[in-house]
């Protein structure tokens, strides 16, 4: 009996999407072809159909398992809409899965993100509510720009050293202000 969560389908599942990770490494989305794929992960059309619609539903897979992990990495800070800015883990997390967030990134899904992270309660006491919409946006693009130099490098600094980077940011940010 073929059941959803079976071992050998979970298997296959895994199988499917180690290739696809590994192909789009170095090609792009419209690149890829299924026929490629199963020939390369050692399976049959009929298997990837069994377990995919197509190239862009193990895209969508993928995003949806690395975006579920840091929701729930985050699950406290969500419930309680307080950020800790504890991104340690975060980075922690990017560092044991590179090539993943490699292909969340590739296929631009971080451009999809909103807020995530982004503390708007200290943001709107800070900034006199002022422009949080802007501080947002520039909090985001900021953040995901150092995670993609991070991942295009290598990973070569350590999770801490790069919290210590964005922990720098925010310290230069208070100590221009002064009063704040």
């Amino acid at each position: 009996m073929n059941t959803a969560n079976n071992r050998r389908r979970r298997e296959t599942l895994e199988t499917i999407k180690k290739t696809f990770v590994e192909l789009i490494q170095d090609q792009e989305l419209d690149r890829i072809s299924i026929s490629h794929l199963c020939k390369k992960a050692g399976i049959n059309r009929t298997t990837f159909y069994s377990c995919y619609d197509g190239l862009h539903d193990i895209a969508d897979s993928i995003r949806r398992e690395l975006e579920d992990n840091m929701a729930e990495m985050y699950r406290d800070e969500i419930e309680n809409r307080k950020s800790r800015n504890d991104y340690l883990k975060l980075f922690r997390h990017i560092k044991d899965n590179q090539s993943l967030y490699r292909t969340y990134f590739k296929l631009g899904y971080d451009t999809q993100l909103k807020d995530f992270g982004y503390d708007a309660n200290a943001a709107a006491e800070y900034f006199d509510n002022k422009f949080i919409r802007y501080h947002s946006e520039f909090f985001r693009a900021g953040i995901t720009r150092i995670i993609r130099m991070w991942l295009e490098g290598g990973c070569k600094e350590s999770p801490e050293d790069m919290m210590e980077i964005i922990r720098s940011e925010y310290r230069g940010r208070l100590t221009q202000d002064g009063d704040k």
